[in-house]
C-alpha cells in the first residue's frame, strides 16, 4: 500500500474520526437531521481539511513552534470563511440548516487535531490526502448518521418519501414516522447503535484473527505505539518533563543520602 492510499485508508476506515476516535461530536449530533445536511457539512469541513493541511504543510517549516495554534487557526478561518462564502451564494437551503455550524468549522477539533499530530509534520502531499482521508471518513459517518435518523424519522432519503407514510384520517397503511430520531436525543440513539455496530465488527475480526488496525498516534492512545513519536515536539516536550521530573527526584534522594551520611559520620 503506497503512501497516498495508506493516508485515504487511514481517515476512512482506520482512524475514523467519527466511529473510532470519536471526534467533532457537535457538527455530528446537531447537523445530522437528514443525509444531505450530513453530507454538505462533511463535504465542507473535508474542503477545509485537504487545503488547511496542504497549507500547513508547506509552511511548518516557517511557523515559529511558540505560535504555532494561533497560525493554524488563522490558516482554517480563511478557508472556513471561503467556503462559508461559496455554501451560501450557491446553496442557500444547505447554509440555511446548517447555520452557526459552518463558522464552527474553525475549531473543529478534526482540522486542529490533524494539523498539529500530522501536517506539521509532513510533506505536503501526504498531508493533502491525509487531510482528504479524514474529510472522506467524516462525511461519510456523518452521512449514514443523517440518512438512518432520517429514515427512521420521516421515511425519507436525501429528502425523498421512500416509505408511504399512514394516514389516520383515510385509513390508509403506511410507515408513521418515529420523530425522536430527527430530534437531539435521537442522534445519541443513532451514533451509539453505529458505534456498537463497529465494536461488534472489531471483535469479530478479532475472534477469527484478522483484526482490524488499531488507531494510533496522539489523538487516539498517545505516544505509544505512534509512528511519528520520533520526530514529535509534543513527545520531545512530555520527555524533557518527565526527564526534568526524574531528575529532580534523583537530586532529593541525592541530598537525603548525603544529609544522612553526615550524620553518621557526627
Amino acid at each position: 500500500m503506497n503512501k497516498i492510499t495508506e493516508r485515504l485508508y487511514n481517515g476512512i476506515i482506520k482512524e475514523n474520526p467519527t466511529f473510532i476516535l470519536m471526534l467533532g461530536m457537535c457538527p455530528t449530533l446537531a447537523v445530522t437531521t437528514s443525509a444531505i445536511n450530513g453530507l454538505g457539512m462533511g463535504l465542507s469541513s473535508t474542503i477545509v481539511l485537504a487545503l488547511s493541511n496542504l497549507i500547513i504543510s508547506l509552511l511548518r517549516n516557517v511557523i515559529p513552534d511558540r505560535v504555532r495554534m494561533p497560525a493554524f487557526i488563522v490558516i482554517v478561518a480563511s478557508f472556513v470563511t471561503m467556503v462559508q462564502f461559496l455554501v451560501q451564494g450557491f446553496v442557500p437551503s444547505l447554509y440555511s440548516a446548517l447555520g452557526i455550524y459552518i463558522p464552527l468549522i474553525v475549531v473543529n477539533c478534526i482540522i486542529l487535531g490533524r494539523a498539529e499530530s500530522y501536517a506539521s509534520k509532513n510533506g505536503p502531499v501526504e498531508s493533502l490526502f491525509d487531510g482528504i482521508g479524514m474529510g472522506l471518513g467524516f462525511t461519510m459517518s456523518i452521512t449514514i448518521i443523517g440518512l438512518v435518523r432520517e429514515i427512521l424519522g420521516a421515511g425519507q432519503a436525501f429528502g425523498k418519501q421512500i416509505l408511504p407514510l399512514a394516514d389516520a384520517s383515510t385509513g390508509k397503511m403506511g410507515y408513521t414516522p418515529i420523530s425522536i430520531f430527527i430530534l437531539a436525543p435521537g442522534a445519541f440513539f443513532i451514533l451509539s447503535l453505529l458505534v456498537a455496530v463497529m465494536n461488534v465488527i472489531r471483535k469479530k475480526a478479532e475472534e477469527k484473527g484478522k483484526p482490524l488496525p488499531a488507531a494510533q498516534g496522539c489523538l487516539a492512545d498517545g505516544c505509544e505505539g505512534c509512528g511519528f513519536a520520533a520526530s514529535c515536539t509534543g513527545k520531545r516536550a512530555a520527555d524533557l518533563k518527565q526527564a526534568k521530573t526524574e531528575g529532580k527526584k534523583e537530586k532529593v534522594v541525592e541530598e537525603a543520602s548525603e544529609e544522612a551520611k553526615e550524620t553518621t559520620e557526627e
